[in-house]
């Protein structure tokens, strides 16, 4: 047995995975069944909502239920034309593993005088000599041609789409890359954005906000896990969870980790110190939330700040001023004089970018610092309470 030290903090575990990562969909049970319709109807969507929310997730368990093969790209990566390529053709390669589908890959790279090198990091070398749109195009027609030849569908998933402006200046690629989403029959796509652009309402695709998580669809989840590592967590604590998680699932599997570790350096501690082990040593209290949700901000806070030197400084102005007084009405005269923000298309447009960044939750959202633990910090750098 390993004897930690008597004052032993979260921090002391610091390579321990997170057991709160689920091996299932917590919630979105409305928009799984929606989203499966859509994908069962070939239809193409849009999900959109802040990183961290659960879009690429819903969509995998989503694909997976009405059995579909998912191809993922990251337009994030795609610096240039030829990463766009690359990223195309990893996306494939790595979601086709089954025999027939390489062999159908195959024949098509030899049809057009190449051949895949199946190593570690599989390669399309005798493609290399072609030009990148030559090569894009292609490629870009093997998800059409997989589920036409092996009679299955495809849903091939695109991230961060607009990043593609900043080097596809006239709008070809990214104007290509709609027009096969209208053209494509037997492919569904799926764009992940953090707000819907006018162009998808154009296209009229389907459009599905994922909204925070609630305390009701979050509690099965946190009593579930909690059962496996011994943690009993009271009405109220996971009420207060829900509150401090603001319903973002990426920061509450954060927030219920920092909680878990807190526990084993309370176990810890108590192997040193007899009067503190009882019956009730793992119950979950509102206290325990707290202080954990302040330590993760601590932990955090680096990262925040450097955020915030990337930021204008009217944005900075209207995202302290959103985490101390949340509003449905940023626009209001009273808020804008209140908080000494700018008028008019200042503030607009400083709304329209941080919501893009995925910042701050839009109108349907009402307009509030979108990542909890932010907000937190916010208000603690600001002389305000820091409790939530």
């Amino acid at each position: 047995m390993v004897i930690l030290s008597p004052v032993a903090t979260a921090s002391s575990f610091p390579d321990r995975p997170n057991p709160f990562i689920p091996p299932y969909l917590v919630g979105r049970a409305t928009e799984r069944e929606l989203l499966c319709q859509i994908l069962r109807a070939d239809g193409d969507v849009l999900l959109a909502g802040v990183p961290g929310i659960g879009r690429r997730t819903l969509l995998r368990y989503a694909a997976a239920t009405v059995g579909a093969r998912a191809i993922t790209i990251d337009c994030l990566q795609a610096v240039s034309p030829e990463r766009l390529v690359d990223c195309l053709f990893a996306g494939i390669v790595q979601a086709c593993q089954l025999p027939r589908e390489r062999e159908a890959l195959q024949g098509w790279a030899r049809a057009i005088g190449s051949e895949i090198d199946w190593g570690l990091a599989p390669r399309l070398p005798g493609l290399a000599d072609q030009p990148a749109w030559d090569r894009f195009q292609e490629l870009l027609s093997w998800p059409q041609r997989l589920a036409d030849s092996l009679d299955y569908r495809v849903v091939m998933t695109l991230a961060n789409l607009p990043h593609l402006r900043s080097w596809d200046r006239d709008g070809r690629w990214e104007h290509y890359l709609r027009a096969e989403i209208q053209h494509q029959t037997r492919v569904s796509y799926a764009l992940i954005a953090t707000t819907p652009e006018d162009w998808a309402h154009d296209r009229q695709l389907e459009i599905l906000l994922l909204s925070p998580l609630s305390a009701a669809e979050l509690e099965p989840w946190l009593r579930e896990r909690g059962d496996r590592l011994g943690l009993q967590w009271t009405a109220e604590a996971i009420r207060w969870f829900s509150l401090c998680a603001g319903g973002h699932f990426g920061e509450s599997i954060a927030l219920a980790r920092r909680i878990w570790l807190d526990t084993l350096a309370r176990q810890s501690t108590s192997l040193h110190n007899p009067t503190t082990q009882n019956s009730h040593a793992l119950s979950i209290s509102v206290d325990w939330v707290d202080r954990a949700a302040i330590g993760l901000m601590e932990d955090l806070s680096p990262t925040f700040e450097s955020l915030l030197l990337l930021l204008p400084d009217s944005q900075v102005r209207l995202l302290e001023s959103l985490a101390l007084d949340p509003t449905d009405r940023p626009h209001a005269r009273e808020y804008v004089q209140k908080h000494r923000l700018s008028r008019g298309g200042g503030l607009q447009g400083a709304l329209a970018s941080l919501q893009q960044k995925g910042l701050v939750y839009g109108p349907e959202l009402g307009y509030r610092v979108a990542l909890p633990m932010m907000s937190l910090w916010l208000r603690h750098r600001l002389g305000s309470d820091p409790s939530l």
